[in-house]
């Protein structure tokens, strides 16, 4: 992508060399750019395996895989600002039910994709680990459904927690 087409698009951190991170949670990093196949249907998926955050109780960090599926309408989010804002979170206190809802929110305000989902494999902390799970389907359109019946069939095969 050149840097006009990164202009245009509205792209200002992709290859930008005075990156500043946030110190605490900051969804406006987040950019977007224009989905070029608009009119197919896929999915894109990131995987975070290095997402911390801070329980909001004792201040202790908490460590989790984040995994982001989404399908793109018009919109797509940049990947470089996405690590932005998952690194805001490094500082910030929330339950980690709370950071995967917050996520996805902040993920559907940028895009309105037709179908998000955001998945929380945390690391144990006192002898559990925790792994909260949520999803949107634009109203209105079949991903209504496919979010329900995600939800409903979420998991149904869990694998064996033996690598935490």
């Amino acid at each position: 992508m050149s840097e006009r087409d990164k202009q245009q698009e509205g792209i200002t951190l992709l290859g930008n060399q005075h990156t500043k991170y946030p110190q605490d949670y900051d969804p406006s990093v987040l950019e977007t750019f224009e989905n070029k196949h608009p009119n197919r249907e896929y999915f894109v998926k990131f995987n975070c395996p290095e997402f911390t955050s801070l329980c909001p109780i004792t201040g202790q960090p908490d460590f989790a895989t984040i995994y982001i599926s989404y399908v793109p309408r018009i919109k797509m989010v940049e990947s470089k600002s996405l690590k932005l804002y998952l690194f805001s979170f490094r500082n910030h206190g929330d339950f980690h039910e709370d950071c995967v809802n917050i996520i996805m929110n902040d993920l559907i305000a940028l895009m309105e994709p037709a179908y998000i989902e955001v998945w929380g494999k945390f690391l144990p902390r006192g002898g559990i680990s925790i792994d909260p799970y949520c999803n949107y389907g634009m109203p209105g359109t079949k991903w209504e459904q496919v979010a329900w019946d995600r939800l409903t069939h979420h998991d149904l095969y869990p694998e064996p927690v033996n690598n935490r």
